[in-house]
């Protein structure tokens, strides 16, 4: 399976050849809008950061799952990692930064070798809320990882995990054999240490991405399902669902051209665009740090290698106010976070 990923990858090339690919067909043919004149209808082009909240550091590539929705392309083989150095100079800029949180990402984050030093640190700085996201399945992976939870417990970490569905078949399906056992696994132990419980300070939140070409359903409906679900079968509790609206973008995108349903699926997204969700995008508050510490105004232009409109480039040149005052980033794959009640990593961008 991974071969044939990266043999699909290799066809496209690189990320680079993704975006001509976005930005070519139904667009090119002006079927459609593109994005950026679409957000020029409401004046709201170029976009423009607000306040700095959020600083997200991509701690790798490397993983031990291939899910087949992964905009990252993670996997096992994915030797991408984030150095010490790098942490450090991350550190300097968290130290300093504005930004009340931090939020590390992967792959799974947790298989950097300094993941552990990298959050004690940061908490040491003072950083408000810590966020990791997690895919539970790494918290069972191997001994190694066992002390995980007692880990977040420890510094109060915020995990944010990912659970596609409440059931085996589906969860297994999008994410491989074996992955909802070990995932409901994982969350009983967090729930057995405080994680997810009513009035716990220990915030445990899932994410849901839909399995198909399709947009997710109401975020408020879904939670409601999935908390009476994995509390009746498996007396498992949790605080929030966040629906993510997946991205036409690395295994996603592949599957879109594999299964003939790209077009179709940029219409939907296109047809779903609410302005609205234009102000609350989180490139708007939000830093990403690539694992080799280039900076980008999120992880999707991250995947696409789309680099912050700045003349600094990379974190050991960090300076918020010259970053305030650029241009973001912005392509037809921002469609996905603007369809509907709009999509970040902390869910929907309005009620």
């Amino acid at each position: 399976m991974i071969d044939s990923l990266h043999k699909r990858q290799s066809e496209l090339a690189n990320s680079n050849k993704q975006l001509e690919f976005l930005s070519n067909g139904i667009f090119k043919n002006g079927e459609l809008t593109t994005f950026n004149n679409k957000i020029a209808e409401t004046k709201q082009f170029p976009l423009k950061p607000k306040k700095l909240e959020v600083l997200q550091i991509n701690l790798g590539y490397m993983c031990n799952q291939v899910c087949e929705h992964c905009h990252v392309d993670a996997g096992p083989d994915r030797k991408e990692i984030m150095t010490k150095d790098t942490m450090l100079q991350c550190l300097k800029v968290i130290k300093n930064t504005q930004a009340h949180t931090l939020d590390l990402t992967g792959g799974a984050p947790e298989m950097n070798p300094h993941f552990k030093w990298f959050v004690e640190e940061a908490t040491k700085i003072g950083i408000k809320d810590v966020i990791v996201r997690s895919n539970l399945t790494i918290l069972r992976a191997n001994k190694k990882y066992y002390s995980l939870p007692g880990f977040f417990k420890k510094h109060n970490i915020h995990v944010v995990s990912s659970m596609p569905h409440w059931t085996k078949g589906k969860t297994d399906k999008q994410r491989g054999s074996g992955v909802f056992d070990k995932s409901i696994k994982a969350l009983q132990e967090l729930n057995a240490i405080g994680y997810g419980m009513p009035n716990s300070h220990l915030k445990l939140d899932l994410v849901h991405n839909p399995s198909g070409a399709f947009l997710p359903g109401n975020q408020v409906a879904l939670e409601k399902e999935f908390k009476k679900a994995l509390l009746e079968d498996f007396g498992i509790q949790f605080h929030n669902l966040f629906t993510i609206t997946n991205l036409p973008i690395s295994r996603f995108l592949d599957y879109l051209i594999a299964s003939e349903n790209y077009e179709d699926y940029m219409y939907a997204l296109v047809e779903a665009y609410n302005p609205e969700t234009v102000k609350n995008l989180m490139c708007t508050n939000t830093i990403s740090v690539s694992w080799n510490g280039f900076l980008y105004d999120c992880d999707f232009n991250q995947m696409l290698e789309l680099p912050v409109n700045s003349n600094l480039k990379h974190i050991s040149e960090y300076n918020e106010e010259t970053l305030q005052n650029r241009n973001i980033i912005t392509s037809q794959h921002c469609y996905g976070c603007t369809a509907g009640a709009g999509s970040s990593c902390q869910g929907n961008l309005i009620p």
